[in-house]
Formats: C-alpha cells, sequence, structure tokens
C-alpha cells in the first residue's frame, strides 16, 4: 500500500512539474530575445500599443484569433517570464514586465481610458521613471538615476494646459534649477538656477506665454558666479517678445 502511495506521489510531483514548464512545450508560441526588446531610453515598450490611456489603439489576439481576456504571460526564449498582464478584449489593463534576469522593468495600471499610472525600472532594481498619465498626456512625471537619486520632475495642472513644478538635479544631487508657479491667476513663476557647487547661478520671474506653449522671463533677473558673488541683474519684458 505504501508503495503505491509514494508512485502516486511521485507521479502528481511530475505531473505539477511539468504543468509549470507547459509554456516551454509550445514552440508556436513567440519567444524573445532581451536585446531585441529592451530599448536603452524607453526600456520594454512594446506593450505600450495595448494600453488606451496612454494612446495606445491595439488590441491582442490569443491563438485561437479572439481578442485575450484574463491574465496572459509572455516568455523569453530562455523560458524566463518576460510579462505578465490582466486583458480585457485584447486591452492590456494591468501588467509587470520583467528583465530576464527577474527583475520587474515595469508596472503598469490602466484603470480607465484616461488615466494610467507607470513605474519604470533599471535592470539593478533601482527606479528609473514615475509617470501619472491623464488623457494620454504625463500629469506627473518623475525620473531618476541609476544610482537611485533623483533626475527631474515635472506636475502639470489637471487638464495639463500648464506646469505647476518643475525640478531636475546633477548626479550628484544637487538640485540643478527649480520653476514653480507663484501666481496661479496670472500665470506667473519663479525660476532659479544653481552651479553644480550649489551656489545660486540665476534667478527670476517667469510667465506663461499668451499661446500657452511657452515660459518666457518677465521682469529682473539676477546672476552669480559660482562663488556667488559677482552678481549683476538684466530685465526681460515678455509683453516685448509677444509684440515681436
Amino acid at each position: 500500500m505504501k508503495k503505491h502511495y509514494y508512485i502516486f506521489l511521485l507521479s502528481f510531483i511530475c505531473y505539477g512539474l511539468n504543468a509549470q514548464r507547459f509554456a516551454d512545450q509550445l514552440p508556436q508560441i513567440k519567444r524573445y530575445l532581451q536585446k531585441d526588446i529592451v530599448d536603452t531610453v524607453e526600456g520594454i515598450k512594446m506593450y505600450n500599443r495595448l494600453v488606451e490611456a496612454i494612446g495606445g489603439d491595439s488590441v491582442c489576439y490569443n491563438k485561437a484569433g479572439y481578442n485575450k481576456q484574463g491574465w496572459n504571460e509572455d516568455f523569453y526564449i530562455s523560458g524566463k517570464l518576460l510579462h505578465r498582464g490582466y486583458y480585457i478584449d485584447g486591452r492590456a489593463i494591468v501588467f509587470k514586465n520583467f528583465f530576464e534576469n527577474g527583475q520587474c522593468e515595469r508596472t503598469v495600471v490602466n484603470p480607465d481610458p484616461l488615466h494610467c499610472n507607470i513605474e519604470i525600472f533599471f535592470e539593478n532594481g533601482k527606479q528609473r521613471r514615475q509617470i501619472n498619465y491623464y488623457n494620454g498626456l504625463p500629469q506627473k512625471l518623475y525620473e531618476f538615476y541609476a544610482n537611485g537619486l533623483p533626475k527631474y520632475s515635472e506636475e502639470n495642472e489637471k487638464e495639463m494646459k500648464f506646469l505647476t513644478l518643475k525640478k531636475s538635479w546633477y548626479d550628484n544631487g544637487q538640485v540643478k534649477d527649480i520653476m514653480e508657479i507663484s501666481d496661479l491667476k496670472n500665470k506667473k513663476y519663479s525660476q532659479k538656477f544653481f552651479y553644480e557647487n550649489g551656489q545660486t547661478k540665476s534667478e527670476g520671474p517667469l510667465v506663461l506665454s499668451m499661446d500657452g506653449k511657452s515660459y518666457v522671463k518677465d521682469g529682473t533677473w539676477t546672476f552669480y558666479d559660482s562663488s556667488g558673488k559677482n552678481k549683476r541683474t538684466e530685465k526681460y519684458s515678455a509683453a516685448k517678445l509677444t509684440s515681436n
């Protein structure tokens, strides 16, 4: 009796292992090489076309030719997991991509056609980018260096008509420049630039142009040398630039 029990248990374990590797037994399923699908700037972007909230206009089909539904997976040629996502009518609603070393490359949550949250990572596991989309545009964007330090951030008002904050950093962690809104009604801003040693390089006011496409100097700007001395001032007029 015990002999039959162990034979059954061994068979059950082998069946479970075979089931876990079932994807390896389907040669008709497309497999990928990491070097062919990882863009050096954008990462693994081939699934973006399935995300409606960031402008994706495609759907994905299963082997039978129907729109994908529920949980689906893609794999590297090595058998390592590349992508796991939940689909509705061929659209990717929630998914994760992975590097071949097992590190998460990105997580995407697309709850409706207007909103989408994306977190992207370097192959070393450090965060690379975080983006909150609204109506196809990045309402909030945060970028990081490969060492984990902040690189760039940008925040827009809800309807994406103008910036409320923009900030960048040197790779040593020092702030490079910062622009933030100071008068919401009149769309006026203050901006500061810094040297890599942390000293202020220049500072002054900006205003959103009449066409809403650029931010121009308007008023008195002050400039400094890298020691913080020898300042000079210059006056600018956004009205003159607009009239020209």
